[in-house]
């Protein structure tokens, strides 16, 4: 049958990957899927598997690095609305693993749910940042989760209850193919208070770090008790260059892509930042960019 045959309207072959992308580098994928609801992306789960195609979900491509020669097998991108809804509940929210994670923050400040405000400036979506739990020094995503709805990679649609879950830094228990949705509880403060405090927060990320229309990504995790940004620093590494990409004057724990960058240019360099801070520091930087 093969894994395109009645599914022509949501499986495109040799989709570029780069537009879908922040750094907007990288080749194209062999097939790329849009399912429409959740029956398409089980069947399209359950082909890959048969036809053994290495199968990959999109997320929002916000800390994305596709190589030059592109990508093998399949990419799953949940940008329908039948993976974006976006629910109010009793003391929190109900969220599709491909809600935009600024649509679900705004949704709490407007509700009066105190915590997600912390995130911010924080691109992505929902489900990509439970995957990876993402958060600032204040608070994390995982924090506020209590249950999950999720397709293993055998395409099995799973509930995920309090009791299952597990986060820690920048990591989550959540690491199943697909993040079909989510329960978030929050504790209440007035809307009025959340929305000063995250638009205080919002500026400051702006300022400090590269314009969201910038080809940029953030690259290092921080190791604890203290960030890769300082590290980098005492690194002498501001202001380095390979090819097309360059570290950025602002933050230097970003890595931004000019129009003339390959995905070359950001592997050497990152390769570059990682060994001089070892060197200067004795410090092992971990990868916070995934390479596809």
């Amino acid at each position: 049958m093969g894994i395109t045959a009645g599914l022509e309207h949501i499986i495109r072959e040799n989709e570029p990957l780069a537009p879908y992308t922040r750094l907007r580098l990288g080749g194209p994928v062999e097939y790329f899927v849009e399912p429409t609801h959740v029956d398409e992306l089980t069947e399209v789960i359950r082909r890959a598997r048969q036809e053994d195609l290495a199968i990959r979900l999109l997320g929002g491509g916000t800390n994305l690095l596709v190589r030059d020669e592109g990508v093998a097998g399949v990419v799953v991108n949940l940008a329908a609305p039948a993976f974006c809804g976006l629910e109010v509940i009793e003391n929190g929210l109900l969220a599709g693993g491909g809600v935009q994670l600024a649509h679900w923050i705004a949704a709490a400040v407007r509700e009066g749910f105190s915590g997600p405000e912390q995130l911010a400036g924080i691109p992505g979506t929902v489900g990509g940042a439970l995957h990876g739990n993402s958060g600032t020094h204040a608070g994390d995503i995982g924090q506020w989760c209590c249950g999950a709805t999720v397709i293993t990679r055998n395409g099995e649609v799973l509930k995920r209850s309090s009791d299952d879950l597990s986060f820690a830094y920048r990591q989550s228990s959540l690491n199943e193919l697909v993040i079909l949705d989510a329960t978030f509880q929050f504790e209440s403060e007035p809307a009025e208070t959340l929305t000063k405090r995250m638009q205080k927060l919002w500026i400051h990320r702006q300022t400090s770090q590269p314009s969201s229309l910038e080809a940029s990504a953030y690259v290092f995790r921080d190791p604890i008790g203290v960030s890769a940004t300082s590290l980098i620093e005492q690194s002498g590494l501001k202001g380095t260059k390979v090819g097309g990409a360059e570290i950025s004057e602002r933050d230097p724990n970003f890595i931004v892509a000019t129009p003339e960058a390959t995905s070359a240019d950001f592997v050497q360099l990152m390769d570059l930042m990682k060994a001089q801070v070892h060197e200067r520091t004795g410090v092992e930087l971990e990868l916070n960019v995934e390479i596809w």
